[in-house]
């Protein structure tokens, strides 16, 4: 009779513990998605304030800096391609 007490009382401990990792993820899960929005609200108040200053500095100083010459394109050193081996 002790043990069914006992095996009772261990699968009640198991069930609230299960309760409180369950709370804790709906938690986790509200947090993350109020991060999800704030990151996303952040960028777009970012992209706001980069036009702003765009529209408020004077064009000469807007204008970019000249492309540097564009490189030759590297393969990686240990790839060969079939098709450059059939020909």
């Amino acid at each position: 009779m002790n043990i069914l007490w006992f095996v009772t009382g261990v699968a009640l401990l198991a069930l609230l513990a299960a309760l409180m990792t369950w709370r804790q993820a709906r938690r986790n899960a509200s947090r993350l998605e109020q991060i999800a929005q704030m990151y996303w609200e952040l960028k777009y108040q970012h992209g706001e304030l980069r036009v702003q200053l765009q529209r408020a500095l004077p064009r000469e100083a807007a204008a970019p800096d000249p492309a540097p010459p564009p490189r030759e394109p590297r393969l990686p050193d240990g790839f060969v391609p079939l098709t450059s081996l059939k020909r």
